[in-house]
C-alpha cells in the first residue's frame, strides 16, 4: 500500500507559512497540532486532517509554486516580520505569502530571491552545497594585487577561514567576488580585516539567476527555463556554476530596466 501522506515540517514550508528549518523550530517548542495531537518531528498530514501552528490553521497549498527574483534596494530588511516596517514582504507586496532565500544587509542592494516553496530555501541554504552567489563590491581606497590574493586565499573572520573564493579587480577601488559560503556581513569583514570599507556592495548572481537589468526595488518572476537549471544545479550538488563575464560598469546591473527574456518586470508599490 503506498505512503499516504506529507511530512508536517514539509505541509507547513509549502503553506507559505515559513521555511522547513522553521517548521522543525514551531514542531520541537511544541507549537504545531495535527487534528488536535501535539505534532512530533517525522509525523505525517494525512487528507483531511487539520494543522494548527501557534493557534493558527494552517492550510495546505494547492497552487503552483512561487519564484521571484528582486532587485533589493538599500534599506529593506530580509525578514517576514510584519513588526518591521522595512521589511521585504511588505516591501514587494505580492498577493501570496512568500519569504526570502537567505538574506542580504540592510545596507546591501542587489538580487534577492523569494518563493512560496520551502524545499527550495533549504537545498539552496544548505551549506555543504557551496553554491555560488556574485558580488560587486565599491571600496574607500585602490584595490591591490595583495588585498586580491588575500581575499581569494581566505580571511580569518568570526572564529573561522573563509573558504578559497574567486575574486577580480573591475575597477580602480572596486571587484567582483564570487563566494560559495554566506556568513554573516561576510565580504564586508573580509575587506575590513585587510585595512578595507566596502562603500557599496550589490549581488548581482545566485547560482544561475542573474540581477541583469532589474531596476531597484523591482521584482520578476523566474523564467521557466531558469527554473529548470537552478533546479539541475541543486540536483548534482556542489560545483561550479556559470559566470557571467566581469565588467567594470556598475551600471550595467538593474540600470535600464529592462526584464530578463521571458519575465516580466513588476514595480514594487512606494
Amino acid at each position: 500500500m503506498p505512503d499516504e501522506g506529507i511530512r508536517i515540517n514539509k505541509y507547513i514550508a509549502d503553506s507559505g507559512l515559513c521555511s522547513r528549518r522553521e517548521a522543525d523550530g514551531l514542531i520541537a517548542r511544541g507549537k504545531v497540532f495535527i487534528s488536535g495531537t501535539k505534532a512530533r518531528p517525522g509525523d505525517k498530514v494525512l487528507p483531511g486532517d487539520t494543522v494548527v501552528c501557534e493557534g493558527k490553521q494552517v492550510e495546505g497549498r494547492s497552487t503552483k509554486h512561487v519564484y521571484i527574483a528582486l532587485n533589493k534596494p538599500e534599506g529593506i530588511i530580509c525578514t517576514t516580520d510584519p513588526e518591521e516596517p522595512d521589511n521585504v514582504v511588505d516591501f514587494v507586496g505580492y498577493p501570496e505569502r512568500i519569504f526570502p532565500i537567505g538574506r542580504l544587509d540592510r545596507d546591501s542592494r542587489g538580487l534577492l530571491l523569494l518563493t512560496t516553496d520551502g524545499d527550495i530555501v533549504n537545498r539552496i541554504l544548505r551549506a555543504e552545497g557551496r553554491h555560488e552567489k556574485e558580488y560587486i563590491v565599491d571600496v574607500d581606497r585602490p584595490v591591490t594585487p595583495e588585498f586580491l590574493r588575500g581575499m581569494a586565499r581566505g580571511v580569518p573572520i568570526l572564529d573561522t577561514v573563509t573558504l578559497p573564493c574567486t575574486i577580480t579587480r573591475t575597477g580602480l577601488t572596486q571587484f567582483d567576488i564570487v563566494l560559495t559560503q554566506g556568513l554573516n556581513r561576510q565580504i564586508r569583514r573580509m575587506c575590513e580585516y585587510f585595512g578595507y570599507r566596502v562603500t557599496a556592495l550589490e549581488r548581482v548572481r545566485i547560482m544561475n539567476i542573474r540581477l541583469g537589468h532589474l531596476h531597484p526595488g523591482d521584482w520578476r518572476h523566474l523564467t521557466p527555463a531558469e527554473l529548470t537549471t537552478l533546479r539541475s544545479i541543486l540536483d548534482k550538488g556542489p560545483g561550479r556554476q556559470p559566470r557571467r563575464v566581469s565588467k567594470a560598469d556598475p551600471g550595467r546591473y538593474g540600470k535600464t530596466g529592462r526584464p530578463a527574456k521571458g519575465g516580466t518586470t513588476k514595480r514594487t508599490k512606494g
